[in-house]
């Protein structure tokens, strides 16, 4: 995560657009470090979050509001006496600094203009929100800093607010090409560290994009730079510089898998092997962002248990599975005893009593083939031996190849079913994969017929995702493989089209046509790009994809949940991703 001086100067940039000129509604402190303050503006409510939270300090829009406490904290009464109401003149980020002014214009007790600074600094552990006078004199701030707790500044009622030292860094907006250079020629680190330590508001995720973009390795000694590399280097530097002073900006969140590992408003090119999701806005992304990683991680940590028993019903599997298969390997040899058998009776007459061996004409492959023998036995004996290795070899043979079309179903299930977990968004999807295990039996116990613990009251059943494509057809997403079952066999009806990434876990999609003759090309590649965003291969570049009407989709007999075969069918290739589908709540 990089919320650095580049998101916040996109975030400044939204807010100029749509504050200024604006009017202090409402304020609310919702928690000890955190602000929500509503502004109204061209007829607009626009709701501003500002958290100088140690762990997770943020300012963006957010779209929902938190519950407010019954009584108001000393520093939002302090700011509702001075500045509800109060007009937005201005909103800057000094030097590309972490840090945010908004300048507001108000009456005071006496009926006179006057301008007050609501600061946030966006700085780790180090972040605040200080409220003071247009000439800077500190009239409260949400964190007190006294020289006790800081013997670099005070950030106290009555003192003047100095900005945090800059640590000699330079502003990316005025830094030459010469003093980019050589600061990071002198600099005795990696590449990566000579940039984000010599400019301001660049983090390491921006230091390493622009090394990428030159096509360097960031982690490389700045002393092994030649003057091409250099070049080069400042050249992806001043590209990105230029996108931030014309706005070019470009809000993004990354993904691997199904979690959300980074957001930027620069493209970040590096990630190759992950998936970019874009947004109108900054404050989409950010909002996004942390709701999605809060969810992730809700979620895996009270799937917990369910991955441990499903890793362990895999590897447990796997290792069946892989013995099987060696198992079945050694009963290829079965069809040779047969023959030595079938030969030593045809050409065995001959052979004398203590042979150790003899040669026979395969009439099989018209080859003569050497047939060892124990001498010690009768020949008829000798053959008698071959066809019982033969026939037990056989009966070997018949039952592992049905056990192992047996085991391979059920690791694919496993692995289907871990598919699903880290699909899993929201607790109920978690209950149907759980009332899946219970159903297999991989939980026993302790646990109800609907797999919830015995006593917990029944949770609400999940709904399958719900899509609408361009063309205003309706696209529904299995979430697990129960659901799969439900939304291919009771939902859809015959003519519907299904969607599924071909030979791999993964969701099952419905398009319904709805008496539609047949879809656009435009919902087929919709349908199969959902298709293969929600699979396993999902962090694949392209994604094969089958589709065919419902009516040709059957389920065997006593077939794991979300297991179907089809013999009629077409095939597409699809990117993952899903930017721009709506999504229906």
């Amino acid at each position: 995560m990089a919320f650095d001086g580049i998101v916040i100067s996109n975030v400044v940039r939204d807010m100029k657009e749509k504050l200024v000129d604006g009017r202090i509604y409402k304020i609310y402190q919702p928690e000890k470090d955190e602000l929500n303050i509503v502004i109204k503006n061209n007829r607009e409510n626009y709701r501003l979050l500002i958290s100088a939270d140690a762990s997770l300090p943020l300012i963006y829009f957010q779209q929902s509001a938190k519950e407010n406490p019954m009584t108001a904290p000393n520093f939002c009464m302090l700011l509702r006496k001075h500045i509800n109401n109060g007009r937005i003149v201005d909103i800057y980020q000094p030097g590309f600094e972490r840090i945010v002014v908004i300048v507001i214009e108000h009456l005071d007790e006496m009926g006179d203009l006057k301008r007050k600074k609501l600061i946030t600094e966006i700085m780790g552990k180090h972040s605040n929100i200080i409220f003071a006078t247009d000439d800077d004199i500190i009239i409260d701030s949400i964190k007190h800093i006294s020289h006790m707790i800081s013997s670099v500044r005070e950030v106290l009622p009555g003192r003047t607010y100095e900005y945090p030292p800059a640590g000699g860094k330079v502003s990316p907006l005025e830094i030459t090409e010469e003093n980019f250079r050589e600061r990071v020629k002198e600099s005795p680190v990696n590449i990566i560290k000579a940039i984000y330590q010599n400019i301001t508001g660049f983090s390491p995720v921006a230091a390493a994009e622009i090394c990428y973009r030159a096509g360097l390795d960031g982690n490389a000694s700045t002393a092994s730079l030649s003057e091409g590399d250099m070049d080069s280097l400042y050249s992806s530097f001043a590209g990105v510089v230029s996108d931030i002073k014309s706005g070019n900006y470009v809000p993004q969140i990354v993904i691997d898998g199904y979690t959300p590992v980074e957001f930027s408003s620069i493209e970040m090119t590096m990630y190759v092997d992950k998936m970019i999701e874009y947004r109108e806005n900054i404050s989409q992304v950010l909002d996004e962002y942390f709701y999605r990683k809060s969810a992730v991680t809700r979620i895996r940590q009270k799937s917990a248990d369910l991955r441990k028993i499903v890793s362990n019903a895999i590897e447990r599997t796997s290792k069946k599975y892989d013995l099987q298969l060696k198992q079945l390997k050694d009963t290829e040899s079965r069809e040779k005893y047969r023959i030595y058998g079938e030969l030593i009776n045809t050409y065995g007459y001959g052979i004398e009593p203590g042979t150790e061996s003899f040669e026979a004409l395969n009439y099989y492959t018209d080859e003569m083939v050497k047939i060892p023998l124990d001498k010690t036995i009768s020949v008829m004996d000798n053959s008698k031996r071959y066809f019982a290795k033969y026939n037990k070899l056989k009966r070997t043979y018949d039952a592992l190849a049905a056990l192992t079309v047996e085991t391979k179903e059920e690791l694919d299930h496993l692995i289907s079913v871990q598919t699903f977990l880290d699909m899993a968004i929201d607790e109920n999807s978690l209950t149907q994969v759980k009332e899946e295990l219970v159903a297999c039996g991989y939980i026993k116990g302790h646990y109800g017929r609907n797999g919830d613990r015995k006593g917990d009251r029944k949770a609400v059943k999940a709904k399958p995702l719900h899509y609408i494509s361009r063309d205003g057809f309706h696209m529904y997403v299995g979430k697990n493989n129960i659901q799969n079952d439900e939304l291919t066999f009771k939902l859809a009806n015959g003519g519907d089209m299904w969607f599924h990434a071909k030979k791999m876990p993964g969701s099952h999609v419905v398009v319904r046509l709805e008496g539609a003759g047949e879809l656009p090309d435009s919902t087929y590649e919709e349908a199969a790009r959902l298709a293969a965003y929600y699979s396993s291969g999902r962090t694949a570049p392209k994604v094969e994809i089958d589709y065919t009407e419902r009516r040709n989709i059957k389920k065997p007999t006593g077939a794991k949940p979300g297991f179907v075969i089809y013999h009629t069918n077409y095939s597409m290739i699809a990117e993952p991703q899903i930017a721009g589908i709506k999504e229906l709540v």
